[in-house]
Formats: structure tokens, C-alpha cells, sequence
């Protein structure tokens, strides 16, 4: 079975806390190595991966002809910033941008709440990275109760309808959720705490979400379900683990870029007789 197949979001999914420890591509390997080891053979089988992505996307950059949007959902912690870098740092630059989106600004709260995504869609022979996304204008209100039901079924119409325009024209989705468990969270926010280091990435915020963990949890859920589709696939990767999880998603993006049918442009005049002097 495919990778994309297999990490596909579920009908009737459940986002309970024992699945986001699972480490299905171990179990494959019949759990031969210690733990040590196991992580140290992830990275590299990641890195294998993510050099034939960059392959593929020399010749997604030098055709021009197609798109892929990345989006990266998940709980504070869950590892976005982290599958990114290790995704992306054997890939052209030229051809990738990255964006993180915060809480709006006023002036983005002044417009449509995708007035400010759309901006940031791929170009022609562009990948881009949403790290958060549009879902967040749906998961926060709906939390904090800003929206009611309405308004949220209205917004995943809104969010359906754009998937499905940028799928129309030209672009492949493909939507990642990173599931971490509560405990796994609270390991990390500590971590966190605990190295003065990594003091910049602690947020106190980050305590007053994961006081509604189970809210945000639900509501999840609900927008999975609500904007799943074939043209924007949601894939649920369990991201306990930071290595099992960059390898899970490291094959999902290179069966993507498969997927694409990629080629080198012809050249633009014929070549055959030309010299350099």
C-alpha cells in the first residue's frame, strides 16, 4: 500500500491520544533495533527521501507548469517548524517559500479571513509551506466561541470552494495533520522551559490552548472531516516521535511529487548544432 493511502484521514476519525504514539513504518521493520539505532536509520531513510524530492522539484522549478501547496496543521509542539527543516533543507530555495501565519493583524481582520492566504499560494514551479493555515480562522473562533455553528459550516464552504479553485487551477494540495499527544506536548513545552536556549520558543499562551485540548481536538476533527477530499487530501501522521514522524511525512511528499508527473522542459531551441567558442 501507498504511503498516501495509508496515512489518508479515515472516515470517522478519532484524534485519541494512544494513535499519536504509533510508529507504523517500525513495526514494519519487525522492531530489530534499539531504540537508538531505530532513530539514526530514520533520519537517514529521510534524508534518501528528501533527496529524491529535491530531484523532483529541480524539475517542478524548471518546467513552470505546476504547483504544490504543503499545509502543516497540528497542537503547539507537534513539530512543524521541525518537519519543515528536516524536509526542505536539500531543496532549491529559488523554488520554495515558506509561510507562518499568527494570529491576523488588524488589517488582515479589516478583509476576508482568506484575503490573506491567498497571497501565499505557489506559483508556477513553486512549493510553498503553510505552517498553520486558514484552518486556524476556523479552529481558534470556534474555540474561543467568536463563531457559531453557521458561521463555521459557512467557512468550511468557503475553505472547500478555494481548496477546490487552487486544485482547478493548477495546484496539488496536500494537507498534513501532526498528531501529538497531550502528554507528549507537556514533555516538550517543558523542554522548553527546562533550556534556557530554547526560552524564545515558549509561549504562555501555549498553556491557555492546551487548557481546551480536548476542544481543539474535536474541532480538528470536525474540519478534517468537513474539508477532506481527493483534490485536498488530509493526511494524519502520529508525531510523537520527531524522526518516525519527519520519515512519514518525507515519503508522503516524495509519493506527491511522484504523483505530479514530472519532466524536464524541452529546450527552447534545438540544441544539437550549437558550439561554444
Amino acid at each position: 500500500m501507498k504511503m498516501l493511502e495509508r496515512f489518508r484521514a479515515p472516515k470517522n476519525l478519532v484524534l485519541d491520544d494512544a494513535r499519536a504514539g504509533d510508529k507504523p513504518l517500525r513495526d514494519d521493520d519487525g522492531g530489530k533495533l534499539k531504540n537508538g539505532a531505530i532513530k539514526e536509520r530514520e533520519r537517514a531513510l529521510t534524508a534518501e527521501l528528501t533527496g529524491q524530492s529535491a530531484q523532483l522539484q529541480e524539475k517542478l522549478y524548471a518546467a513552470r507548469e505546476h504547483k504544490l501547496l504543503l499545509i502543516l496543521q497540528g497542537m503547539d509542539t507537534s513539530g512543524k517548524d521541525g518537519t519543515v527543516s528536516a524536509l526542505f533543507s536539500q531543496i532549491n530555495p529559488m523554488g520554495l517559500r515558506a509561510t507562518a501565519f499568527a494570529a491576523p493583524t488588524v488589517r488582515e481582520k479589516s478583509r476576508d479571513y482568506l484575503w490573506r492566504v491567498h497571497a501565499h499560494v505557489p506559483g508556477n514551479g513553486e512549493i510553498a509551506i503553510f505552517n498553520r493555515s486558514h484552518y486556524e480562522d476556523v479552529l481558534v473562533p470556534r474555540v474561543l466561541g467568536d463563531i457559531d455553528g453557521k458561521e463555521i459550516k459557512r467557512r468550511y464552504g468557503h475553505i472547500r470552494d478555494f481548496e477546490r479553485m487552487l486544485h482547478e487551477t493548477g495546484t496539488t494540495v496536500m494537507k498534513v495533520f501532526l498528531h501529538i499527544s497531550k502528554d507528549e506536548q507537556r514533555e516538550r513545552l517543558q523542554a522548553r522551559l527546562d533550556d534556557p536556549e530554547k526560552h524564545w520558543k515558549f509561549d504562555p499562551a501555549d498553556l491557555t490552548a492546551r487548557e481546551k485540548w480536548d476542544d481543539y481536538r474535536h474541532a480538528y476533527q470536525d474540519a478534517i472531516e468537513a474539508t477532506d477530499a481527493d483534490h485536498a487530501p488530509w493526511y494524519i501522521v502520529p508525531a510523537d516521535s520527531k524522526t518516525h514522524r519527519n520519515l512519514i511525512v518525507a515519503h508522503l511528499l516524495l509519493e506527491t511529487l511522484q504523483g505530479m508527473k514530472l519532466d524536464w522542459p524541452a529546450p527552447k531551441a534545438d540544441l544539437s548544432k550549437v558550439r561554444i567558442d
